[in-house]
């Protein structure tokens, strides 16, 4: 809105004159006033009276005609456009006859010279006398008059804070705008925001979510095992933002567009049945009764470590030691770097399937039915009866200090490892359970969930399980739910709290051996050769990948993706932030990569 005093209107009105000395004067004449306002204010001071506090510009001028905003050198280009404007006006006023120059100059001069109040009459009377191709050229011109760089003229805490709330397409819009809002929009301050908001978390806002990259997530630069951890002799730069988000953003594209490079590890001369990896190493225990250590980087064999009389069914590794559980009924816990077996374990009677381990626990599943907790320091052993078949998983939640196991039984058990005693008993299955994974799921309101069927049967089943409030009583970080699968070709995912089973994934036309999740996604391995990648939050199947063909043709491509012989059963898979691996029964272990360019 245009100000209503003089000093707005002598802005105005000097602008329009054809005379470029007089804007001249009249700029030196108001600084010049300035000038003499700050001397008497100092006077004043010295003489210890009254000082009235000075106005802000914007109470003075309009936008368009505030000198403050005028004079910086970063926000002229407005100011520009209205002087080019100016002179072409005065150039075609000049190109008038004499007596229709004199009206126009009359007419603009009464409209700079007039109030606030008078100005709009002159307008309103201006619009309704207008035709409609008059009108179609004032929206015109006002439409690109009106814009205002608010970004520039704005205080800069303030424009980072509008920066702040686009997304990820309308700052790379922004950014191409002019040169300082590149500067803001590209800021560390605005994608820091943007990383916080979606890394390893689903944005509540779009829905999108990326990956951690742990490796990637630092700063500063960090030695990795490609560079041996050679000093460039450089001094280190701090990894911008928008890179950090930029990188996460392209391997999140790829893992819902399915794009991929495959990587095949091969070594073992029978089934690979588990498999562990980490950044810089991958670790594959086979029926030939060995454990094969890789190198990620390089993709050669690092070490195979023998010891074992019988096939490696179960591997942890926690960046120290590496805990293998074998069908010779045997527990060993390994030094990685040299191959020594440092202590063995035994008191199962049968082989063992699974293990987990927290720092001086280990806990175990057995083909004899029983679950047990080894305490390293104490060396004392407990078993954990109630299963009635094979334990073919046992999972510890640490933080809750629960113990989970799934069974051939078609259960799986909630355990408290302090008190040794079962906690829940979590039943729907109809076939053998492989798998069962604690899970922490943050964005529970948008959680997909199957519609609750009316069955009286099971209503009295519910009425007769005893409420969760009474078991998890205590203040610990409970997981909210856990994840299953099992031989009845499902996957299954639990409430906690309920002990209900609260969706079922259909899609593998063969019984499921094994699944991986993480904050996003699902990775399962089926008998049927298949490994397929779902959304964790809707339980949609994302993608497929097929294993590999028993028997090939010549004329066949090697990705097996239309392959019409049998497929090798998946046995073994393991997930991480930018790739997941599999593992089949001919031996075979491939490496999905998302984090490359190749497509």
């Amino acid at each position: 809105m245009m100000g209503s005093n003089s000093n707005s209107d002598n802005s105005g009105s000097s602008t329009y004159s054809s005379n470029s000395s007089d804007e001249m004067i009249e700029h030196i004449r108001k600084k010049h006033n300035r000038d003499e306002d700050q001397k008497d204010n100092a006077k004043k001071r010295q003489k210890g009276s009254t000082v009235s506090l000075p106005q802000f510009n914007l109470q003075k001028f309009c936008y368009r005609h505030n000198p403050d905003i005028q004079s910086p050198e970063n926000n002229t280009a407005c100011h520009k456009q209205d002087l080019k404007r100016f002179q072409e006006v005065n150039q075609k006023i000049s190109q008038l006859p004499v007596k229709e120059q004199s009206v126009v100059h009359h007419t603009i001069s009464t409209f700079t010279k007039s109030n606030d109040k008078i100005r709009k009459l002159i307008l309103d009377g201006l619009l309704t006398a207008s035709c409609f191709p008059q009108l179609s050229y004032i929206a015109t011109q006002v439409q690109n008059m009106i814009k205002i760089d608010f970004i520039s003229v704005l205080p800069r805490e303030v424009s980072l804070k509008i920066l702040c709330y686009l997304d990820c397409q309308s700052l790379c819009n922004a950014a191409k705008v002019c040169r300082r809002w590149q500067v803001m929009a590209d800021g560390d301050r605005v994608w820091h925001h943007m990383c916080q908001q979606h890394i390893d978390r689903k944005c509540p806002n779009c829905g999108w979510g990326l990956p951690l990259l742990h490796m990637k997530r630092a700063r500063e630069p960090q030695s990795t095992c490609c560079n041996n951890g050679q000093s460039t002799g450089k001094k280190p730069v701090k990894t911008p933002w928008k890179v950090i988000y930029r990188d996460r953003f392209k391997v999140e594209s790829n893992w819902r567009r399915g794009h991929c490079s495959i990587q095949e590890f091969k070594g073992h001369m029978d089934g690979v049945l588990a498999l562990h990896f980490n950044s810089r190493l991958l670790f594959t225990g086979s029926y030939d009764s060995t454990v094969a250590i890789w190198d990620l980087c390089s993709g050669s064999l690092i070490r195979r470590l023998s010891g074992h009389t019988d096939g490696v069914k179960a591997l942890y590794f926690d960046g120290q030691k590496l805990i293998t559980g074998s069908l010779d009924k045997t527990i060993r816990v390994w030094n990685y770097m040299t191959g020594e077996c440092i202590s063995t374990y035994r008191g199962h009677t049968d082989s063992i399937l699974s293990v987990d381990s927290y720092r001086k626990i280990i806990v175990s599943g057995s083909a004899d039915t029983t679950v047990k907790v080894w305490h390293v320091e104490s060396r004392t052993c407990y078993s954990l009866r109630g299963h009635t078949e094979w334990v073919n998983c046992v999972k510890l939640h640490p933080k809750s200090f629960l113990c989970f196991s799934c069974s051939d039984d078609t259960t799986i058990r909630m355990w408290d490892i302090r008190t040794n005693s079962c906690l829940r008993v979590f039943e729907g299955h109809v076939g053998q359970v492989q798998k069962v994974l604690p899970l922490v799921i943050i964005d529970i309101e948008n959680l997909v969930v199957d519609e609750p069927v009316e069955d009286p049967e099971a209503q009295h089943q519910d009425q007769e399980v005893e409420p969760a409030d009474d078991i998890l009583k205590e203040n610990l970080p409970y997981p909210t739910h856990i994840l299953s699968c099992s031989l009845d070709n499902t996957i299954k995912l639990w409430d906690i709290k309920t002990g209900k089973c609260i969706r079922t994934q259909f899609g593998h036309v063969e019984g499921v051996w094994d699944i991986a999740a993480d904050n996003f996604r699902i990775v399962s391995g089926s008998h049927d050769g298949k490994v397929k990648v779902w959304d964790l939050q809707s339980g949609k199947c994302i993608h497929t990948f097929q294993g590999k063909c028993l028997q090939q043709n010549e004329n066949q491509s090697t990705d097996n993706t239309n392959c019409t012989y049998k497929v090798s059963p998946i046995a073994c898979v393991g997930i991480g932030d930018s790739e997941f691996f599999t593992g089949d029964e001919m031996g075979f272990v491939k490496r999905f990569r998302f984090d490359t360019d190749e497509t």
